[in-house]
């Protein structure tokens, strides 16, 4: 199924709707202030194994990357420091995944690797699913390396390629092409390890 959503002004029923499917264990793609990805409940094991199939990720070997809706749960889900808190504070909501030592209220497929992902994108869409679920929700971009850039950023194009191995596909307009930024924050200082679309503020 594809919907439409405007990121301004999310319909409500729509939310609602896709909310349902993922309450239910669905996989849905959306749109990110960055590129396209595909998530489900965060905490619905059987769903996240399924992702993690479909994209061929060892999650014992791989970075699970995990949205919040902001930093005020953070800690529910990954260990904070004061000092990463704030630098967290200041480049949030943005093009970042910053990795941080998982706490035990994730399920075991995160602790294997011991360390998640938190991403809070600026895109009220993907923001408001995760609001209204009430549990992270589990993102992986859709972009593959040798992909053609077409597949990736327009919804109607992914919605071809992926409507038989997901439930629904958000249209929020185009995607983009880079990925986020991602911070290591696992030893003494942040490091990045990718540089994406986001410029780090110290």
């Amino acid at each position: 199924m594809l919907i439409k959503l405007y990121e301004q002004n999310p319909n409500q029923k729509e939310i609602d709707r896709v909310v349902s499917v993922l309450q239910d264990g669905g996989l849905i793609i959306y749109p990110t202030d960055t590129v396209y990805a595909i998530g489900c409940d965060a905490l619905n094991v059987r769903a996240v194994e399924e992702i993690c199939k479909m994209k061929d990720i060892n999650p014992a070997k791989s970075n699970l990357s995990i949205i919040c809706y902001d930093l005020s749960n953070i800690s529910e889900y990954a260990k904070v420091d004061n000092a990463i808190f704030k630098l967290m504070k200041k480049n949030l909501p943005g093009p970042f995944t910053f990795i941080l030592n998982t706490t035990s209220s994730l399920p075991k497929i995160y602790k294997n690797k011991k360390t998640v992902g938190i991403r809070i994108p600026d895109n009220n869409i993907i923001r408001e699913l995760v609001r209204n679920l009430g549990n992270p929700i589990l993102t992986t971009s859709v972009k593959d390396e040798d992909e053609v850039v077409e597949y990736t950023t327009d919804p109607e194009l992914i919605y071809e390629k992926y409507q038989d191995k997901v439930d629904i596909v958000i249209d929020g307009g185009f995607g983009g092409i880079e990925g986020s930024t991602v911070v290591d924050c696992t030893s003494d200082e942040p490091e990045i390890i990718r540089q994406g679309k986001g410029e780090l503020i110290l």
